[in-house]
C-alpha cells in the first residue's frame, strides 16, 4: 500500500518557501513597518486567479507586476491564502489583494535574499515564460530607491536540488 505513495519534494519545498514569505509579511504586519533597512520586492502574475487590482494596473502590467513594501504601505492583511495591502500609485490610494500562489518572486535586497517560485499550473498558462522571469523589473512600484545595477538579491532556484 505505501509503495504507491510518492513524496513530491518540489511541491513541499515551494509550499515551505511560500510559508516563509507569509511569515515575513506577518512580522512586518505585527510591528507595523519593515524593520531597519529591510524592504521587499514582490512580483506576481496580474491575471492569476484571486488577484484583485484596479483595471488600469492590469492594463499597464498585463502579465506581471512588482511591488515594493518599504515605508509607504498600509493595511497589510495576511491570511492563509494571500495578502492585501494598500499602496499609492501616482498619488492615488490603491488596494491590492494577492494570493500567495500568484507570487513569482520575493526578495529583500537589504540582506541579498531572494526566492523564486515555480509557477502553479492553474495560475499561469505559460509555465516556461514565468519560470524565466526576473525577480524584480524596472517597473517596481512604491520604492523609495531603485536597486543599482549589480545590486540585488540572490535568487534561490530549486533546480539545483531536482533530479534530472
Amino acid at each position: 500500500m505505501t509503495d504507491d505513495v510518492e513524496l513530491d519534494y518540489d511541491y513541499l519545498m515551494q509550499k515551505s518557501l511560500r510559508n516563509l514569505m507569509r511569515d515575513v509579511l506577518e512580522i512586518v504586519r505585527d510591528i507595523g513597518d519593515a524593520p531597519g533597512e529591510h524592504h521587499f520586492y514582490i512580483e506576481f502574475l496580474t491575471h492569476a486567479p484571486g488577484v484583485l487590482i484596479p483595471e488600469h494596473l492590469c492594463q499597464e502590467y498585463p502579465e506581471r507586476m512588482t511591488i515594493v513594501l518599504q515605508h509607504q504601505f498600509q493595511n497589510l492583511i495576511i491570511d492563509d491564502e494571500g495578502f492585501g495591502v494598500t499602496l499609492w500609485f501616482k498619488g492615488r490610494e490603491t488596494r491590492l489583494e494577492i494570493p500567495f500562489l500568484a507570487v513569482t518572486s520575493f526578495a529583500d535586497p537589504s540582506v541579498e535574499f531572494g526566492l523564486r517560485f515555480e509557477p502553479i499550473d492553474d495560475v499561469s498558462d505559460n509555465d516556461d515564460e514565468t519560470a524565466d522571469a526576473a525577480p524584480a523589473d524596472d517597473k517596481a512600484l512604491d520604492a523609495d530607491e531603485k536597486p543599482k545595477s549589480g545590486d540585488g538579491a540572490d535568487v534561490v532556484s530549486l533546480d539545483a536540488f531536482r533530479k534530472k
